[in-house]
């Protein structure tokens, strides 16, 4: 059956009535080299990628910064073969290879192995190693840029640093970056995993997770296993999630096995011989294969006398036959077996004879007699690694090991690993295979293992360690460290788990009071994540009455204030205030400790309304020398809240600055989970809150994706949920909140933090916005009846009560809903954001009737008009505008209405462009050409009245302006720098401004 095209037969290479499968390959290979005759069409489904794209901030390439070649015809995809043992999957997977080398492409090989399936990263090591291993230190440093020390470590090309370790979808990215610039810059790639149900569960996910990305790259991923062995982390290639089923694989019919025996034994054997081949075997290659080598090195003839005989060579192919036959051999041949079996894949002669006990001459000869009795496969190099001629003959041998010897083989073989330099993470497979004894080197050797893996980002495999550890025992005086380390391997995969380890922690003896306030902190921060406040903060409380030295206490304090300070419920709120600021205030800010302290005092002084002025300088305090995001033995909340802390304080840019600087810190480590969640979420908060709703949706969309990756019901998708439902809403799109909501399950019960977006006031603003204000009103007053004892009571971070008010006057309660929101416009003027101040007077003048309703309209532009906050401005000046226009000031609701349709235009908030327009045309008017806004660009006149101001000159004056005009010039300063007019100095200095204001006008610029 040659090809027309010149390519060679199939036969020959030992694939019979592979054609199928064949084709399938030739295919995607001519689709990857673009050798199509033309372009396919599309499929029914084509998987979409795994979105690698988190907004970018930082400089940091990701996988989507690699642009595939100009090749049109050429495309990638997916290649899955299923199938049981022995039915030709690897012999098909290397004519694979052949063919895709043969073809010029790069082609990138691994198999799982039965023995290396806890050894994390092993499939992944031996993809991508080879490509990378003879790099020296500074060339990896180039190729993997700020990957370096995230993915180095996992492919085991560099050591582990100290430091917080990667998370595991942190690594997952810098691998996925790692193979697409790989496919870019070595195309077309060709990467084929084998027996992908031995895989190790990192491996395995993270290429299951890259699969549907495979077709927008020049590369081919062609996978096989064995479907009744595939784990759960590769239901990608079951086609499950994808639609796309694998290719089987069937039993050789007795045509085929006919040909294939007298390919191999000779043209001379009779059909009733070919037949009963076919019966002994069921068509199965392997053993057809297997069988025809003995028929041939017997010499059998190979006619329907010799027949007879199958059977009994056929068992000694298998199980105790093939067992019998290595006792045949001789012990020192079969101990060598029993050595490479124990070791997995990719033996070496030294350390198989290290565990066999046999020298190197002993090593050689022996290897030469599984050879020649087809155990082990000739690899054509005498002295390189020992490789076995099929994994069934591996597993056949390794399973027929007395359990007494395989038990001690491991434990054995663990200390020969060690003794040739390969670590104790390559020695602890073998010891998670031994029975405890209570061995101190043991428990030593898998902590070092755990460590190892936690820092490469696998902590799955850090816990297994450290679980068969405990088992050992470990001493005494050791078994608290165990248990801490143990729950800080299982945090990001069982915080439950967690809880149970660093408990029993704390009730062993415990002489370093370092480990247990580590162990005090660590149970502490689990227990707020899981919703458990109220635990942990009673937990920092018991500690602390132990705590003999005065700066333990200090650090006790400081968690157990932030904690409290995130409660909903916590029932002595005032009082804390108190201390906090009492304990603040005698603080110089010597240490992270003290800087946290001061931190959690501006955080308290924004949640009681204090003047903004006071909060900012506690927060400016806690940053003087730097706040770090990710240091090992924190969490992240302190440094976010100053952040935020800014934010409400109409400083939004600078807010934004911290948010940069953070989310590179996160970024470095290879926090890509629920840290980076959080922070992609809440920048794209800020944005929401400066008005750039267009930018919000998309950082906040990137927030989400990332989200749903953590898990269902955490923390980072609720907080990404409620921050999505509020841009919609505020870009018109009720409807598609609803489904957002819908789609996330966003509804009680929430989590008992109080943080940002507080999703029971998002909630119960959906449900005033799509008409269910009886709801609201419950929901909203439940909100005031908790916060209000507590004291916190700041409109621009919990903005409760401005939502209450609409809602009390939707249901028909004016007097009341009057009554709230002028209580919310006393709290925002006693904090004194102009934002804060803005947005309650619009809502009291929603509340409102006649002349009052204008004049509280107008002073909310005001105000607005000082602050950063356009979308609020913008929805002031319409509904200002509509107020005007229904006392037939025509002229006056034009202007208003114009500004607020331009500022929502730029807002990208499409509902109240149409508000606005509808407005304009019930008055007679046709919108104007709109201006474009100018992004954060200063324009000359701009710069110059924000100069002026800065300077104590009035800025009409000094431009020659009326004061209309100069307002509005500082309106848009504010707005595109982020700051209210306290920060302004500030914003110039970070913008690099002259000192010399620029006077010249401009007649392009929006105002006139």
């Amino acid at each position: 059956m040659a090809r027309q095209d010149g390519r060679p037969a199939r036969q020959g290479f030992g694939l019979f009535e592979r054609e199928a499968a064949l084709d399938a390959a030739e295919e995607a290979l001519d689709l990857l080299t673009g050798l199509a005759a033309e372009p396919p069409s599309p499929p029914e489904r084509v998987p979409a990628p795994r979105d690698p794209r988190v907004v970018p901030l930082h400089g940091r390439t990701g996988a989507a910064d690699a642009q595939r070649p100009e090749s049109p015809a050429a495309q990638g995809g997916v290649l899955v073969y299923a199938a049981p043992a022995g039915l030709g999957k690897t012999t098909l997977l290397a004519e694979i290879r052949r063919r895709a080398g043969a073809r010029g492409c790069t082609v990138l090989s691994a198999r799982g192995g039965d023995q290396e399936q806890r050894v994390a990263f092993h499939v992944a090591r031996q993809l991508l190693q080879p490509q990378l291993a003879h790099a020296s230190d500074a060339e990896l440093r180039e190729r993997l840029g700020s990957w370096y020390d995230i993915v180095g470590p996992a492919l085991g090309l560099r050591a582990a640093t100290a430091g917080s370790p990667p998370d595991p979808q942190g690594l997952r990215d810098g691998l996925d970056w790692v193979l697409t610039h790989l496919a870019v810059r070595r195309a077309p790639l060709v990467v084929v995993l084998d027996d992908a149900h031995w895989a190790d569960p990192e491996s395995l996910g993270w290429l299951a997770s890259f699969a549907p990305r495979a077709e927008d790259l020049p590369m081919l991923l062609v996978v096989a296993y064995r479907p009744d062995e595939l784990p759960d982390e590769g239901a990608e290639f079951a086609g499950h999630r994808s639609g796309q089923r694998p290719h089987g694989l069937a039993p050789l019919t007795a045509e085929a096995v006919a040909r294939l025996v007298r390919d191999r034994i000779g043209a001379h054997a009779d059909d009733a011989f070919c037949h009963d081949f076919w019966t002994v075997t069921s068509g199965n290659p392997f053993e057809t294969v297997e069988l025809a080598a003995k028929v041939r090195d017997r010499g059998l003839d190979p006619t329907a006398d010799g027949a007879h005989e199958l059977r009994d060579l056929a068992a000694a192919l298998k199980g105790s036959g093939l067992v019998s036959r290595l006792e045949r051999l001789g012990t020192a041949t079969m101990r060598l077996a029993w050595a490479c079996a124990v070791l997995g894949t990719e033996i070496s002669p030294s350390l198989a004879g290290a565990l066999a006990g046999l020298g190197d001459e002993a090593v050689v000869d022996c290897a030469e007699r599984l050879r020649e009795a087809r155990v082990l496969a000739d690899t054509g190099t005498p002295d390189g690694p020992l490789e076995f001629v099929h994994p069934l003959i591996a597993s056949t041998i390794y399973r027929a090991i007395p359990d007494a010897i395989r038990v001690a083989f491991h434990g054995q073989a663990a200390w020969c690993v060690i003794d040739a330099g390969l670590g104790p993470a390559a020695a602890a497979r073998h010891l998670l295979e031994t029975h405890p004894e209570g061995d101190p080197w043991v428990v030593t050797q898998l902590r070092a293992a755990a460590r190892e893996n936690l820092r490469a980002g696998a902590p799955d495999a850090a816990r297994r360690h450290l679980a068969r550890a405990l088992r050992e025992p470990p001493a005494a005086d050791e078994r608290a460290a165990v248990l801490f380390e143990l729950g800080s391997a299982s945090l990001l995969t069982e915080p439950a788990t967690t809880v149970n380890h660093l408990r029993a922690a704390l009730e062993e003896p415990i002489s370093d009071q370092a480990l247990r306030q580590g162990i005090v902190y660590r149970l502490s921060q689990v227990l707020a994540h899981s919703d458990r406040l109220v635990e942990a903060s009673e937990l920092l409380e018991s500690e602390s009455r132990q705590a003999t030295d005065a700066r333990s206490r200090l650090r006790i304090q400081a968690e157990r204030f932030m904690w409290d300070a995130l409660r909903s419920d916590e029932p002595e709120s005032p009082a804390r205030s108190r201390r906090l600021s009492a304990l603040a205030d005698r603080l110089a800010g010597r240490d992270l400790t003290e800087k946290y302290i001061i931190g959690l005092r501006a955080w308290d002084a924004t949640l009681r309304a204090e003047p903004a002025t006071v909060a900012l300088r506690h927060a400016e305090r806690a940053l003087e020398g730097g706040l770090s995001w990710a240091d090992e033995s924190r969490g992240f909340e302190v440094p976010v809240l100053v952040a935020l802390i800014h934010l409400y304080a109409d400083r939004p840019g600078r807010a934004e600055e911290l948010f940069a600087a953070g989310t590179a810190e996160f970024e470095k480590q290879g926090w890509r989970g629920a840290h980076l969640s959080f922070a992609y979420t809440l920048i794209g908060y800020i944005r929401f809150r400066r008005g750039r709703l267009m930018e919000a949706e998309d950082f906040v969309r990137a927030g989400l994706r990332l989200a749903e990756r953590v898990g269902p019901r955490t923390p980072a998708l609720w907080y990404a949920t409620g921050v999505m439902i509020e841009v919609l809403i505020a870009r018109g799109r009720t409807e598609e909140a609803e489904e957002v909501a819908r789609e996330h399950d966003f509804g009680e019960p929430f989590p008992a933090a109080v943080t940002i977006p507080d999703c029971e006031t998002v909630h119960a603003e959906l449900l005033l916005a799509t008409g269910r204000a009886e709801a609201a009103v419950a929901a909203l007053a439940d909100i005031g009846r908790r916060l209000e004892p507590r004291g916190k009571r700041n409109p621009s971070c919990s903005p409760w009560q401005l939502h209450l008010a609409l809602a009390e006057a939707a249901t028909g309660s004016p007097a009341k809903a009057l009554s709230t929101a002028e209580d919310a416009v006393a709290r925002a003027r006693q904090y004194g954001a102009p934002s804060a101040i803005g947005q309650a007077l619009r809502v009291t003048a929603e509340v409102s009737e006649g002349a009052e309703r204008i004049k509280l309209l107008e002073e909310s532009v005001d105000w607005l008009d000082q602050s950063p906050a356009a979308y609020e401005l913008a929805r002031s000046l319409v509904a200002l505008g509509a107020a005007l226009r229904r006392t037939e000031r025509h002229a006056e609701a034009a202007e208003h209405l114009y500004r607020g349709l331009e500022t929502a235009q730029d807002c990208g908030a499409d509902g109240l462009v149409e508000e606005a327009r509808a407005e304009l045309a019930a008055a007679g008017l046709r919108p104007r050409a709109l201006h474009t806004a100018d992004g954060n660009s200063l324009t000359a006149r701009e710069r110059a009245a924000a100069q002026a101001t800065v300077r104590g000159l009035d800025p009409a004056a000094t431009l020659g302006v009326d004061p209309t005009t100069a307002a509005r010039l500082l309106s848009a300063v504010y707005r595109k720098l982020g700051t209210d007019r306290s920060g302004l100095a500030h914003a110039l200095g970070d913008l690099g401004e002259p000192a010399a204001a620029e006077t010249a006008p401009e007649a392009a610029d929006p105002v006139d």
